[in-house]
């Protein structure tokens, strides 16, 4: 538990991601739940290779679309994904910036647990 709060103190007070404010916690926490599941990750999988169609998704994934939707929701809006219409189809892709903070989030969290490996324990 001491580990837990040292690495939350650290968290707080480090000046590289600032996971200061409540929005920046409330980013990382939208961030972390959308990466949370297998089928949002089978999704982010499947961008990888470029945007995609959501009728491709729905064929790819063999998922109903309702359940599909409320993934590619979550997903966009931790802002992972990005979407664009076209004709009646919608066409989803990743968007880099949101992966960048996710990427600068856990090197912040990685800084901080080294930090806590060489502090003292107080008890």
């Amino acid at each position: 538990m001491i580990a837990w709060l040292t690495n939350q103190i650290a968290l707080i007070y480090l000046p590289t991601m600032a996971v200061t404010s409540s929005s920046n916690l409330a980013r990382a926490a939208a961030l972390f739940h959308a990466l949370s599941d297998e089928t949002r990750l089978e999704i982010l999988e499947k961008l990888r290779n470029g945007e995609q169609c959501v009728c491709e998704l729905t064929d790819v994934l063999k998922a109903a679309q309702s359940r599909l939707s409320f993934h590619l929701r979550v997903l966009k809006d931790a802002g992972l994904i990005r979407d664009r219409p076209e004709g009646r189809w919608m066409y989803y892709a990743l968007n880099e910036e949101a992966l960048e903070d996710a990427e600068e989030l856990i090197r912040t969290l990685k800084k901080a647990a080294k930090g806590a490996r060489s502090a003292n324990p107080c008890c």
